[in-house]
């Protein structure tokens, strides 16, 4: 399950700057051993040597890299943990849960599966049919993972019936 992105070099002693998904930020810790997959598709284990927050990031040095020259492999580089690994407080959801989800109304009229999340600043989106769902309160009613079921209550117009029968 990924859980974090490294998006580029910090200073010139080899530290990574990483976007942790809010999930997984918690597994970033100093001493941590996590799987990394790089930009040629390869992975491998990796310890964190040191972990530390600037400007809503992470900043990490991996155990033996030492360099800006050292830590160039790693650039675009994501970072995984096995799902067990993740605690997520109430309320929260991995995007791979989400996916596949039946959107149902208030009715129990089907209006679409989820294909995906997008993340964007201001909200979460679910995308259903090709139509961009936001993930807030006054449209989410209730989330059954287990059943695969997601309740809205969405504005006219936001999912069209024809929209929704492509999905």
């Amino acid at each position: 399950m990924p859980v974090g992105r490294i998006a580029g070099i910090f200073g010139l002693q080899g530290e990574l700057k990483c976007d942790p998904s809010s999930a997984g930020r918690t597994l970033f810790s100093a001493g941590s051993r996590l799987r990394i997959e790089l930009g040629d598709g390869s992975s491998k284990d990796v310890d964190l040597a040191a972990v530390r927050e600037h400007k809503n990031r992470l900043l990490i040095r991996l155990k033996g890299i030492d360099s800006a020259n050292d830590a160039q492999p790693y650039i675009g580089a994501t970072f995984y943990a096995d799902r067990d690994c993740i605690t997520l407080e109430p309320g929260e959801y991995l995007d791979r849960d989400l996916e596949g989800c039946e959107l149902y109304d208030a009715a129990g009229k089907a209006l679409g599966k989820v294909q995906r999340i997008e993340h964007f600043p201001g909200s979460d989106m679910l995308v259903v049919g090709g139509k961009l769902v936001p993930m807030v309160g006054a449209f989410i009613k209730s989330i059954d993972i287990n059943a695969k079921r997601i309740v809205v209550d969405l504005p006219l117009g936001l999912l069209d019936e024809n929209d929704a029968e492509q999905a």
